[in-house]
């Protein structure tokens, strides 16, 4: 109730604005114009919001899938870290904007392009978070394996990841808030579909309208996205509870 609270006073501070200011409405459309886009180009929306879904839930699963392949790496081959990590981080140097173009160039303006443009931009955050989580395991746990005379590929598998997943989890939360952005990015630079593509178009033609009504599909996309990959993650690590939201229950 209070999102929808909120929401609904952004939009009427909005609505107030754009009747006070008698903004233009191919510079700032009143939130009503907006609702007539949305309604009346539906279709056409639902049909490009679709391939972005697409591209996003794509470049969400690769980018998860080679973070936590690099993490495992760097964690478990030592002579391999010295090389793999400055990479890494190199990798992150050079602006994502700059490879959009040369990604739509070697890919074509398919949907390789923009999976592997969100692919990119994900997997940074999962490898350095899962790769962090994997390197802090709790030493006592680590002597006593050692103790024991556990292989390193228990110590891997039977102590270091179980103890690394909160870490998976956080990077895994952040991915799933900047997947929209890496499928939308490479829709601006070069698409034949996407709400990216619809945006770029609605602006070729000054129709801000129709650009907010993308934005606006786009954003509840983004937000659906993020509170599934949050509950999931709930529900897939159990003995990691929320102290916060505990706390305000006991209160």
């Amino acid at each position: 109730m209070r999102a929808l609270a909120a929401a609904l006073g952004i939009l009427l501070l909005w609505q107030g604005f754009t009747w006070a200011t008698d903004m233009p409405p191919f510079l700032l459309p009143s939130p009503w114009r907006v609702a007539q886009a949305l309604a009346a180009r539906w279709d056409i929306l639902a049909g490009h919001a679709l391939v972005t879904a697409i591209e996003m839930l794509a470049g969400l699963a690769l980018g998860a899938l080679l973070g936590c392949g690099m993490a495992l790496t760097l964690a478990a081959w030592r002579g391999g870290r010295r090389w793999l990590l400055p990479l890494l981080l190199v990798s992150q140097a050079v602006p994502v904007f700059a490879i959009a173009p040369l990604l739509t160039l070697w890919l074509g303006y398919g949907m390789g392009s923009k999976v592997a443009m969100a692919t990119i931009i994900i997997f940074f955050p999962v490898a350095t978070a899962f790769y962090d989580g994997l390197r802090r395991t709790e030493l006592g746990l680590l002597d006593l394996a050692h103790s024991m005379d556990a292989p390193r590929a228990a110590l891997l598998w039977r102590l270091r990841v179980p103890a690394a997943l909160p870490a998976l989890a956080s990077g895994l939360r952040v991915a799933a808030a900047v997947a929209p952005i890496g499928a939308v990015v490479g829709e601006w630079v070069g698409a034949s579909a996407g709400l990216g593509y619809q945006m770029m178009q609605a602006n070729g033609r000054s129709q801000a309208d129709v650009m907010f009504a993308a934005l606006f599909i786009l954003a509840l996309m983004a937000l659906a996205l993020w509170f599934t990959t949050d509950r999931l993650l709930r529900r897939a690590i159990p003995w990691q509870p929320d102290s916060l939201l505990s706390e305000e229950t006991s209160r």
